[in-house]
Parts: structure tokens; C-alpha cells; sequence
């Protein structure tokens, strides 16, 4: 009950703010900031400490707040929780990326990442299906390990390498969602800019499983046999850093007060 009513009261203060800067009243928009500071924080804390620390990564979503107060019709009917977020999100990406694009790496990866980006969409559309790793590295006549290093190589000089079209046009598929998985889990993690964050924090022997399941394509069996350990082992080692993926890359909600 209490819940509510003070639901009710943010909601009325935000029309009340909303109606205020409409009007030309300049506090009202450095309120709406305060207001919605919590967002803004949740969101810088969800990248925060791999390339940049909390409070340079925080300045960056303020920026994106202020953003998206600017731009926000609140006639259009939609809450701006919904529509704050991914401009805030889009702001820490965009400074994110362009920092890791500093990131030099040597002439032969970023090549070879260029041929993978060429055969990639030919290969889904002769085989009908997203080629895996071992399909590419047949197609280039090289090892699988060459083609894992260098999609690395490439995604740590551009975080979008995830997520970013392989083609020049808007339409062209994301180079991870052309290469074949076969564990639903890792497939359901949508947040791929922050999947690259994530790897980061994962221990070696997480990442390890995880590359021998999704870069060797071993099953579980085979990792067991490879590492020394029953399967029983190896599912729930897989099982626990995929959980972590996920717990870095959704993060639990921080425990705090609005506008605090």
C-alpha cells in the first residue's frame, strides 16, 4: 500500500516537472535529472570496472539522461523509464566502443577477422544454416584456434564486434549470431556489448570450458575427457559461469531510493 502511494507520488511530480520545463522553467529539468539519477546509476554500474571505472562511466550516463529529458515528448504517451534507457545505454556503448577502438592489434588478425566478415554470410546462405567455427576455419583452410583468435582480437579492438552488422548496410546480420551454438543458455543472453565485458571477469577456468564448448565444439563428454573430470563436473562448472555471464550482464538491481 505504501508501495503505491509513493508510486503515485513520483508519477505526480514527474507531470508536474514535465509541465514545468514546458513552460521554459529550467530548474525543472536539473529535478527530472535527480529524479531518475537512480537509473543512471544502475546503468554505469552494469559496465563499470572492466575499462573504466564507476564514476567516469556515471558522467557518461548523466550525459545520456539529459539526452533523453531533452528529447522526450511526454505527450507521445510512453513512460520515459523506457524511453531514457536506451538512450542512456546507447550513450555508455558509443564511449565505450570508441575506447576500446585504441586498442591496436596486430595486421595479420585484423585480416584475417576481415576475411572471416567476407565468408561469413556466404557460408550461412550454401550451408542453410549459422556455420560454426570448424566450418570456417574449413572454408579459410586454417585452424579452428586461428579463427577464435582473431574474432578475439577483433572484438577487443571494437566491443561491437558482437553485435555490429558484418555487412556495410544496416541490414547485415551480427557476426555472433552467425556463428553456430548449440547451448540455449548462452543463446539467450541478449546483452552482447556487455557479453564482451563479461567474459573478462569470468576466471581462466571458466573461460577455458567455455571455449572448449563453444570454440571446439567438444560436448560435455569430451571436455571431461580433455580436463580430467567426470561430466557431472564440467556441466556444472559450464552451468556456474554461464549464471556469472548473466549475473554481469543483467546485474542484480542495487538496493537504493530513487533520485537519492
Amino acid at each position: 500500500m505504501v508501495g503505491r502511494y509513493i508510486g503515485t507520488e513520483k508519477r505526480s511530480r514527474e507531470a508536474e516537472l514535465w509541465r514545468r520545463l514546458d513552460e521554459g522553467d529550467g530548474r525543472a529539468r536539473e529535478e527530472l535529472v535527480d529524479l531518475h539519477m537512480q537509473l543512471a546509476r544502475r546503468l554505469a554500474r552494469r559496465y563499470a570496472g572492466v575499462l573504466e571505472p564507476y564514476d567516469d562511466l556515471l558522467q557518461v550516463a548523466c550525459l545520456g539522461l539529459l539526452n533523453a529529458i531533452d528529447r522526450f515528448d511526454p505527450a507521445a504517451g510512453t513512460p520515459f523509464v523506457g524511453f531514457a534507457k536506451p538512450t542512456i545505454l546507447g550513450e555508455l556503448k558509443r564511449h565505450l566502443r570508441d575506447k576500446v577502438w585504441t586498442v591496436r592489434i596486430p595486421r595479420p588478425l585484423h585480416d584475417r577477422a576481415g576475411e572471416i566478415d567476407r565468408v561469413l554470410e556466404k557460408l550461412a546462405g550454401e550451408l542453410g544454416h549459422s556455420p560454426s567455427v570448424g566450418e570456417i576455419a574449413e572454408r579459410l583452410d586454417i585452424d579452428q584456434m586461428e579463427v577464435l583468435e582473431a574474432l578475439e582480437a577483433d572484438r577487443s579492438r571494437r566491443m561491437v564486434s558482437l553485435d555490429a552488422p558484418t555487412s556495410e548496410t544496416e541490414g547485415g546480420a551480427p557476426r555472433v549470431e552467425l556463428i553456430g551454438a548449440e547451448e540455449p543458455d548462452f543463446a539467450r543472453i541478449e546483452d552482447r556489448a556487455a557479453t564482451a565485458f563479461a567474459l573478462g571477469t569470468l576466471d581462466h577456468g571458466g573461460r577455458e570450458l567455455l571455449w572448449l564448448r563453444f570454440g571446439e565444439e567438444l560436448s560435455q563428454r569430451q571436455i571431461a575427457e580433455r580436463v580430467g573430470r567426470s561430466q557431472m563436473w564440467v556441466s556444472r562448472r559450464l552451468q556456474t559461469a554461464l549464471e556469472h555471464l548473466r549475473d554481469q550482464i543483467d546485474g542484480p538491481e542495487p538496493v537504493g531510493t530513487e533520485g537519492r
